[in-house]
This record gives C-alpha cells, structure tokens and sequence, in this order.
C-alpha cells in the first residue's frame, strides 16, 4: 500500500530504507481515487518508535492511504520534542468536523493507573465518542483495547500477578472470519500487559464476538459483530528487538523483570531473538483494511454522518 505521510517524517526515510512504498504529495494529489483517510493516535511515548511500526504495517496493499496523527492536547510528552508534535500531529480540535475511514487507537504505559484518574482520560472518552459519528471503523491495541472495552462495553481491566511478556502461541476461535484471513491455525503474537480482559467479561457481550486467543495469554482478537471496533490485545506491530529494549530497559532499573517468554531463541537474553510472527502481525493490518475499512466505508466519506452504533 503506498502510504502518503509528511515527506519531512522521521519515519519516512526509516520505511524508504525499507523498500516501502511511501508516496509523496505532489504523486498523490495527481492520482484520481478517493484515498482512504486513516487517523492514528498515538499514546506511547516513543512517539516515533511508534509512528514507524504502525506506518510499516499500512504499507501492504495496492490501496492509497492518508495517515494523519492525532495526540492529546491535555497530556505533556515527556519523550517527544514539541517541535516534532507541533509538525506532524494534530489534536482533536483540529480534526472534529472531519470524517475518516479508519481509527487506530495505540497501547501507553499506563496500566497501573485507574481510567479516571488519567490526566488525558476525559479527553480521550471524548475521542472515543467522536469516533462514533465521525470515523467508520476503529482498531484499538493493548491498553488501548482495555479503555475501549471499559468505555464501550463497561469490561473493567484486571491485574496479572506478573507482566504477560513474550511472544505466545494462539488459536484462530473464528477462522472464517476476514480479519484472519490468511492466518495459520496456530500463529505467534507478542505480549507485553500487566492487565487483562476477562473472556467470560467478553463472552456475556453479545455485541461482541472472539476472533483469536491464547491459552497461556488469554484474548488476542475480539471485533464488535457489527465491525466498527476492533480490539487487540497484543502487539503485532512490535518490531523484532522491542521485547529485548522493554526487557534492558526495566533491567537497567533494577526492576528484575521476568524474561520475556518464548522470545529469546532457549529463553536465554545473551541470545538475539527471532521474529515468528511477522506475517500474521501484516496480514492483520492488511486483512482490516481491506475488508473492514475498504470493502465497507462508503465513497462518499461525509456519509459516515449518522452511522453512530
């Protein structure tokens, strides 16, 4: 998919290195079709980190795709410079007489923390409510997916006795659905939550259906049966080495982390560890795009108006 972001991007050059297709502004106002409009907002702090592992996994289908991002404006960076904020993202003021295809809502590192007592969750309610009238289809990742079930569906989050890290075998619940078009039986996804949703919560939701799970991690995959929401509770955008930096990272602190399960080729970090789930982490993407936000959204996008569930 050639995707259009800012030629100015850090991760412009990152994806081009790459051999990813981005496409420039002047090739894209010159193409004669509708792109589709992806909104992402972005909660982690490594804001860049982030913006290339999500922008990679855009990046694989023939469609065009006009990614804007969005942070919040009731939260200050600590990790991101104001000048790349003010360049490249947008907060919601900006874009709420807008209409998109697509919303995708990050993971942040805030499991520890109650909803409510998030300096940025009003805002962030807000966002999700806008989405309602104004985006088509929404995918939300990790603790992402945790706020949107507790917003949409009152599923609260619920402690681990220890951080669910690694890379964990899953099961396909629903395999004819779309989404996992493609998919082994069994593939591999990483995890890294120290919270989790409840399947007997998701269960007792008829509006909602699961599509993948582990038995050692628990829900991978749930959608909304009228697939407008989208919920992933692991980290197929994840690059190879992301499980080793969280892992030195919490280990240069003195937290003595667990080792990330299944990860490290004999669970042993002196080891370089080796990417098992890269196909079904793109096909993921692709497979939403294409048949969720493609296939569906309406061509004329102002007809988003009135299709709040």
């Amino acid at each position: 998919m050639p995707i259009r972001i800012p030629d100015s991007l850090p991760a412009t050059s990152t994806l081009e290195g790459e051999n990813i297709f981005v496409m420039t502004e002047y090739r894209a106002m010159h193409q004669d079709i509708r792109p589709l409009r992806v909104l992402l907002l972005n909660l982690m702090p490594t804001k860049v980190a982030t913006e290339t592992q999500i922008l990679r996994k855009l990046s694989n289908t023939p469609l065009q795709v006009n990614v804007g991002l969005l942070h919040t404006a009731t939260h200050i960076s600590k990790n991101t410079s104001a000048e790349h904020l003010s360049s490249f993202y947008v907060n919601l003021d900006d874009v709420r007489d807008q209409r998109f295809d697509g919303l995708i809502i990050t993971g942040a590192p805030v499991e520890h923390i109650e909803f409510e007592d998030l300096d940025y969750w009003p805002e962030l309610v807000d966002i999700m409510e806008w989405s309602r009238t104004h985006v088509f289809s929404t995918f939300y990742i990790c603790w992402g997916a945790e706020a949107g079930m507790y917003h949409h569906y009152g599923i609260p989050k619920r402690p681990l006795h220890q951080k669910m890290s690694g890379v964990f075998k899953h099961r396909l619940v629903k395999p004819t659905s779309p989404l996992v078009r493609g998919f082994a039986d069994e593939f591999w996804a990483p995890h890294s939550h120290h919270y989790m949703v409840s399947r007997n919560d998701v269960l007792a939701q008829p509006e909602l259906e699961i599509i993948a799970e582990s038995g050692e991690a628990g829900l991978y995959l749930v959608k909304s049966t009228d697939s407008r929401d989208f919920f992933v509770f692991g980290h197929s955008e994840y690059d190879t080495d992301t499980l080793a930096n969280e892992y030195r990272r919490d280990t240069a602190k003195g937290l003595d982390p667990a080792v990330p399960l299944h990860y490290f080729p004999g669970d042993d970090p002196a080891n370089e560890p080796e990417n098992t789930w890269r196909a079904e982490g793109q096909l993921l993407y692709t497979n939403w795009l294409n048949y969720y936000v493609y296939q569906a959204t309406p061509y004329d996008i102002d007809a988003l108006d009135g299709l709040a569930v």
